[in-house]
């Protein structure tokens, strides 16, 4: 199956060159399949504030389970509350005075 390619000039560094020719020596690829790779690479990685906020998640996580936090009884108790406040609401309406 034919690929579709775009022949495109950029100007690099020679320190970028000798690692591009180096890592394309090191695969046994092209120069240009060193770039593809590259350039997947690059953009398959979580940004940083994606890494932040999973770290923020996994420390959350964490501290839960090292307080011994019951969170079926928290969920409970976080429902009923909403579920008081809404009756709460609701009668609100049905009693105008």
């Amino acid at each position: 199956m034919a690929v579709t390619t775009i022949k495109s000039t950029y100007s690099l560094d020679v320190e970028t060159v000798r690692t591009l020719e180096s890592l394309a020596r090191r695969w046994n690829v092209s120069k240009s399949e060193v770039l593809r790779r590259a350039i997947r690479a690059a953009a398959e990685e979580k940004s940083p504030r994606a890494r932040r906020k999973l770290e923020a998640l996994r420390q959350l996580q964490a501290s839960v389970k090292r307080r011994g936090v019951d969170l079926a009884a928290w969920e409970r108790e976080i429902r009923a509350t909403r579920d008081a406040a809404w009756r709460k609401r609701l009668s609100e309406f049905d009693d105008p005075s």
